[in-house]
C-alpha cells in the first residue's frame, strides 16, 4: 500500500517527468501530424508498453537485469536512433501529398512498434525510473507490489500528457491546406532526425 501523503508529490514529479519532450514525444506529435490522433494515441499504446516492460523490470531487480543485458543497452539505443533518423529523413524528402486523408487507414502495428521501440531506445527512461521509483518506497513493506503501483500512477500521467500531445497535433493537421503539408512534413521529419542524433550521442549515466 502507498502512503497517500506521497501520492500528490509524485504525481506532480510524473507530470514533470512526462511534459518535456523527448524522443517518444517527438514520434508521437509527427504520428499524430501525418495520421491524425488515432495514428498518435496508438504510438502512445507502444510507449506505454515499452514504459511497463520497464517498470517491470525495474520492480523484479534492475540491477541484476542489467549485469546481464547491460551490453545490449548500447545497441538498443544505437537502432533506436537510427529508425527516428529513417522515419524522419523519409518524411523530409515527402511530396506533400495528402497521404493521410480521413478514409485511409494504415496498419496499427506500425505506430505501436515504433512507439516501443523508440521508447526502449532510450536507455535513459529505465535509469531514470530505477533511480526515480525506489524514492517513494516504503522500505518495511514489499517492494515489487509497491513499485508495480508507482509505476502504473506515472504510466497513467504519461498517457495522460501524451494523448494532450496526440489530439493537439492530430486537429492542427485539419488546418493544414494540401500546400502547407510538405512543410509540416519537413518540420516533423527535422524534430524526428535532431531526436534521432540527440538519442544517438547520449551517454549511459
Amino acid at each position: 500500500m502507498i502512503d497517500p501523503a506521497i501520492i500528490l508529490p509524485y504525481v506532480l514529479a510524473c507530470l514533470l517527468f512526462s511534459i518535456i519532450p523527448g524522443p517518444s514525444v517527438s514520434v508521437v506529435i509527427a504520428n499524430s501530424l501525418a495520421g491524425g490522433t488515432r495514428a498518435g494515441l496508438f504510438t502512445i499504446l507502444g510507449t506505454e508498453l515499452s514504459m511497463l516492460s520497464m517498470v517491470f523490470t525495474v520492480a523484479v531487480g534492475l540491477e541484476a537485469v542489467m549485469n546481464v543485458v547491460s551490453g545490449a543497452f548500447e545497441f538498443i539505443k544505437l537502432a533506436g536512433a537510427a529508425y527516428l533518423i529513417w522515419i524522419g529523413w523519409k518524411m523530409v524528402r515527402s511530396t506533400g501529398q495528402l497521404s493521410f486523408a480521413d478514409g485511409e487507414r494504415l496498419p496499427i502495428g506500425r505506430y505501436v512498434w515504433q512507439g516501443a521501440l523508440i521508447s526502449w531506445s532510450n536507455p535513459k527512461t529505465l535509469l531514470f525510473l530505477s533511480a526515480f521509483l525506489p524514492q517513494f518506497i516504503d522500505l518495511s513493506r514489499p517492494a515489487f507490489g509497491q513499485i508495480m503501483t508507482l509505476g502504473l500512477i506515472v504510466m497513467a500521467v504519461a498517457t495522460i500528457s501524451d494523448s494532450v500531445y496526440a489530439i493537439a497535433a492530430g486537429q492542427a493537421r485539419h488546418l493544414l491546406t494540401a500546400a502547407r503539408v510538405r512543410m509540416v512534413n519537413r518540420v516533423s521529419g527535422a524534430i524526428l532526425m535532431a531526436g534521432g542524433v540527440w538519442l544517438a550521442l547520449q551517454k549511459r549515466a
